[in-house]
């Protein structure tokens, strides 16, 4: 089986990214942005009502404090002082979820943190202590091999690995740079057979045609391209077809 989750929650004001009512439908689990890269208290409060009322399970969307960048601008954070803005984004969230009768289940870094804490051990270490920091254990979702998920099992967090639909991938197993052409795949046909392969052959292809071996609890639909609710919609569609059970992870 197999979890689906998406970003959602990421507007700010009047500015909208994602359609979260309609993705709400069909994800089983919301990152759900906590102010630092996107959101705001009314956005992040509207989106656990929905998920609550749809039994759709509430994860942080934790990032760097980067609101003109969307959270996806390199920044060199001080270990201590990441731990502490890990913790109060979940907390943030938490009293949200909390209202509207579900909880906080899970923890996801957003863009340029969850692409440093691929590799950065110290780094990783300072989200997993502002993971802890915030109270109950909870899992954590990260890329398969990464320092995040090798430092939360080691603090006893369920390290939960995932894999993304719609991003290509380098043949080291990590997600090739959004710089480069092709790094986001946008045809849907493409994608629901890349998700079909990572839930029910535990592979996927690599930009240069490399075989890799993946295996994943949870797949990532992004939210803030053309057309993801209808894209997310076909995914879940072709995973049903294909036998693949879609149940969350938390």
């Amino acid at each position: 089986m197999i979890d689906l989750n998406a970003d959602l929650g990421e507007g700010f004001g009047r500015w909208t990214l994602t359609d979260d009512e309609a993705l709400l439908s069909i994800v089983t689990s919301a990152n759900i942005a906590c102010g630092f890269h996107a959101g705001d208290p009314a956005t992040m409060r509207r989106v656990c009502e929905l998920a609550a009322e749809r039994g759709v399970r509430i994860g942080a969307q934790v990032s760097y404090r980067d609101l003109a960048g969307f959270g996806r601008r390199a920044m060199d954070v001080p270990p201590a002082e990441l731990t502490a803005e890990i913790a109060y984004q979940i907390g943030a969230l938490e009293l949200f979820a909390r209202a509207a009768g579900s909880a906080v289940s899970y923890v996801k870094p957003h863009g340029a943190l969850y692409n440093r804490v691929v590799h950065d051990e110290e780094q990783a270490a300072a989200v997993v202590a502002g993971v802890r920091l915030a109270g109950e254990p909870m899992p954590v979702l990260g890329l398969p091999g990464s320092a995040l998920l090798a430092a939360a099992a080691e603090a006893g967090l369920d390290a939960v690995p995932e894999a993304f639909a719609d991003r290509a991938y380098t043949p080291q197993g990590t997600l090739a740079s959004r710089r480069e052409p092709g790094a986001v795949l946008h045809d849907p046909d493409a994608i629901v057979d890349r998700s079909v392969g990572i839930a029910r052959d535990q592979e996927i292809t690599a930009a240069d045609g490399t075989r890799l071996a993946l295996r994943a609890r949870s797949l990532c639909l992004h939210g803030d391209t053309p057309g993801a609710s209808e894209i997310a919609r076909r995914v879940r569609d072709g995973l049903t077809a294909a036998g693949v059970p879609i149940k969350p992870f938390a």
